[in-house]
């Protein structure tokens, strides 16, 4: 689910008002075209043995109005994606969280982003509207696609599995606004309508009516933020929450109110959702006061508060080491680990299913996902990211019936990330001269 702000990867040795691989015209329109790919077996564990890759191709275009038309504060933003490629989890691990955060969303080419900024108040206000999704302004963090699980990147995965947020690269009508309280403390909020429509295979995108909106997710966050330019170390800490104002189905009845998983009918349609969240990131060493090297932490706590939810609560921990060895800045060293904790609700189903074929046996209730990896700045345009992934307690509950458990799973991944116009020589990257 990797978004635009996920793919201009956090500014390394370049202005942050031009990220690694924009190709700038010099009159108020930039471009970035990139590619990621993500390849992942696993030798070990899961249903079968088997290997995947999935990749995106990225074309994005930025537009300062104040340069173009003299609309001070003013900017658009365009993006096209294709994705393409399969899925290791859904083909062969089995469980609902994907190793490969660059599927899904629909392998296709389609309008991702078409949006209108605009800035206020010597920029302490901050309001975007258009074809919008809420998961590249709300819960985002550019450490967290250093991974390529994505229980991790580009969000916490809780969210998704708990509520209709939208997604990378689904767009669909929206807007938030950001308002900065201070220099450091803000607050942020915005709607989104969800629309189950557009999430159908060979969506393209350009279906801009309402039709098939089913209502709207509503993120809110208060937060705290600095920058190099403001902190030695820098951090950012948030807490807030979402409501899910839009239809779902319902994990266990079926329209009847029996159980799906034995009728096989049609679920029950459920109505309004809600959860709450904390996270945080904290730069805790960087020995240049100069440099952008250093040590980073970070952590996500997240819960539900209302509706029928298939987990209870999500919990993660990781550090993210920028420059490793003497010659090497750019490079990074990075581990990450969570745990979902399945509700009831989930595991009643498993348990019903369990019952029509004559078992009763223990069902885990968490499933724990880690990765730990080291990203390779080989050229400034070329980053490569091999990752090993261990996953303890693969969900089953796309296989309610399945007699055993998931086996655990080994994985092994290679993330590769290319900056198309800092291969072309027409941009600049990490490392550039």
């Amino acid at each position: 689910m990797a978004g635009r702000r996920q793919q201009k990867r956090a500014p390394i040795g370049t202005p942050p008002s031009l990220p690694p691989g924009t190709l700038d015209l010099g009159n108020g329109l930039s471009f970035l075209l990139n590619y990621t790919g993500q390849g992942a077996i696993n030798p070990v564990g899961g249903i079968r043995q088997g290997s995947a890759w999935a990749g995106q191709l990225f074309f994005g275009i930025d537009g300062d109005l104040q340069r173009l038309a003299g609309i001070e504060g003013g900017s658009f933003h365009v993006a096209v994606t294709n994705r393409h490629g399969r899925s290791l989890a859904q083909d062969s691990i089995g469980n609902n969280t994907s190793v490969q955060e660059i599927y899904g969303g629909g392998q296709t080419t389609r309008l991702t982003l078409l949006s209108y900024q605009q800035k206020l108040f010597d920029n302490r206000l901050d309001i975007e509207v258009g074809r919008l999704v809420a998961n590249i302004n709300f819960l985002n963090s550019p450490i967290y696609c250093n991974f390529q699980t994505n229980s991790a990147c580009g969000n916490p995965t809780f969210v998704f599995k708990t509520s209709n947020f939208t997604f990378w690269p689904v767009s669909s009508w929206g807007a938030h606004a950001k308002a900065w309280l201070t220099d450091t403390v803000f607050v942020h909020a915005g709607a989104y309508e969800v629309n189950p429509l557009h999430q159908q295979p060979g969506d393209n995108g350009l279906d801009f009516s309402l039709k098939g909106a089913t209502g709207a997710i509503v993120p809110f966050e208060l937060g705290y933020s600095t920058t190099f330019a403001n902190d030695p170390l820098p951090r950012n800490y948030g807490i807030g929450g979402w409501y899910d104002a839009s239809d779902y189905a319902d994990p266990v009845r079926d329209v009847t109110g029996r159980a799906a998983v034995l009728t096989g009918l049609n679920p029950l349609t459920r109505f309004g959702r809600s959860g709450v969240y904390a996270r945080f990131d904290q730069m805790v060493w960087r020995p240049d006061p100069t440099g952008i090297q250093g040590l980073t932490i970070f952590g996500v706590a997240m819960a539900g508060t209302s509706g029928r939810l298939v987990e209870d609560y999500f919990l993660e921990i990781g550090a993210l080491q920028t420059g490793t060895f003497a010659g090497r800045p750019y490079d990074t060293v990075g581990f990450v680990i969570n745990t979902q904790k399945f509700s009831p609700l989930a595991l009643s189903n498993i348990a019903l299913a369990q019952a029509a074929i004559g078992l009763n046996r223990r069902v885990p209730t968490q499933q724990v996902m880690m990765e730990l990896n080291y990203g390779i700045q080989v050229t400034p345009a070329i980053r490569l990211t091999p990752n090993l992934q261990y996953i303890v307690n693969p969900d089953q509950t796309r296989f309610p019936f399945r007699p055993r458990n998931i086996p655990d799973a080994f994985v092994v991944g290679a993330k590769l990330s290319v900056d198309l116009f800092t291969l072309a020589g027409l941009a600049s990257g990490p490392g550039s001269r």
